[in-house]
């Protein structure tokens, strides 16, 4: 004998209070799904946005179809009081929501000052009145093989002062202490940030600086620093704003896995799909960025950056263009990708940077 208590919403009184509810219930579900969409735009996370989902969804079975929510209660022999527990409950899953998202926020705000409090270690440069290249190198414990990497790296790239800038990500090992036995600007995160986190502090030093072009490359030893003057000529030539360097129009000995080049070829023709650009290697790290145009980007992400740049670059309208390179082996250790989630999170990064 059940008596309808959620229908009772919509009934309490005959006439307006009935369409009162209705819209009530109406907009509270639409604010729902469009709170979702926008940190599904922002952060891209799966759980607020299923989560606003199914909020919605409940506030409106409850204004224009409450007596399914009945049916339902009468198939599973449900008395009407557990009713109205499942419908607080819709509203207990929304304030959960709204916790998950401001610690999701609050880790993005201490990343940031993270990345702003490390960028603050780094000693003013002299004034020389040359024009810069700043090389922004992320690593973590690669003790092994930043050395060989800053030994490579000249003084001048087409007409540019170079100066190496090494972002120390936490390492746990001897990384830090062997990029400051050379003429290199080595700061340390306190805690492992990702590699855009490390990058968005290099970029930071670099802008500070005054950096006139910006070279991002590898601690690992896979990015030939002889190959910078083809990197850099582009843009000191003024016929690009972004140069992305590719192993498939190089030579790729890095001996990556079938799956992973598969992996790479897919990606690489979704972003070309998404962004109209005509590129063949989303994943590599070995790029050239002006230095007035890197303040245009919004950066993000910590993890996966590489599609991140592209995308943003594209965006903003710079210049894009592609050059070949050779990518190596790892000179030592091993690869700090990760095993698991990899594909996902260049996925997750393509279309949240596309879609914002």
């Amino acid at each position: 004998m059940a008596t309808a208590p959620v229908t009772a919403l919509l009934v309490i009184s005959p006439g307006r209070s009935n369409w009162v509810l209705l819209a009530l219930f109406t907009g509270l579900a639409i604010a729902a799904l469009l709170w979702g969409l926008e940190r599904y735009r922002t952060t891209f996370s799966r759980t607020e946005l299923g989560v606003s989902v199914l909020v919605a969804v409940g506030l409106l079975v409850i204004a224009f179809a409450p007596g399914l929510i009945q049916t339902a209660g009468q198939f599973v022999n449900i008395e009407d009081r557990f009713l109205v527990q499942i419908v607080a409950n819709i509203a207990f899953v929304g304030l959960i929501l709204y916790l998950v998202a401001a610690v999701s926020s609050n880790r993005g705000t201490i990343d940031e000052l993270t990345c702003g409090v490390t960028a603050q270690q780094a000693p003013d440069p002299p004034a020389t009145g040359e024009e810069t290249l700043y090389a922004v190198i992320p690593a973590y414990n690669e003790e092994d093989s930043i050395g060989g990497v800053l030994e490579e790296l000249p003084d001048r790239v087409e007409g540019h002062a170079v100066t190496p800038v090494v972002v120390s990500d936490g390492s746990q090992d001897r990384t830090t202490q062997v990029a400051r036995g050379y003429d290199a600007i080595v700061v340390e995160h306190p805690v492992n940030q990702g590699q855009g986190g490390s990058l968005k502090t290099g970029f930071q030093i670099a802008l500070r600086h005054g950096a006139d072009i910006v070279v991002t490359m590898d601690a690992d030893g896979q990015h030939p620093a002889d190959q910078l003057s083809e990197l850099v000529a582009p843009v000191a030539d003024d016929r690009a704003d972004y140069v992305l360097g590719s192993r498939y129009r190089g030579e790729d000995e890095s001996g990556n896995s079938m799956a992973r080049q598969s992996g790479i070829f897919v990606f690489t023709w979704l972003i070309n799909r998404l962004a109209k650009t005509d590129i063949s290697d989303c994943t590599n790290g070995y790029r050239a960025i002006r230095g007035n145009r890197l303040r245009e980007l919004t950066l993000v992400e910590s993890r996966f950056s590489a599609p991140e740049l592209i995308i943003e670059a594209r965006k903003n309208g710079l210049r894009i263009q592609e050059v070949p390179i050779t990518i190596r082996e790892r000179e030592a250790g091993e690869t700090k990708k990760p095993k698991l989630g990899y594909a996902y999170g260049l996925m997750r990064t393509i279309l949240v940077t596309w879609i914002r």
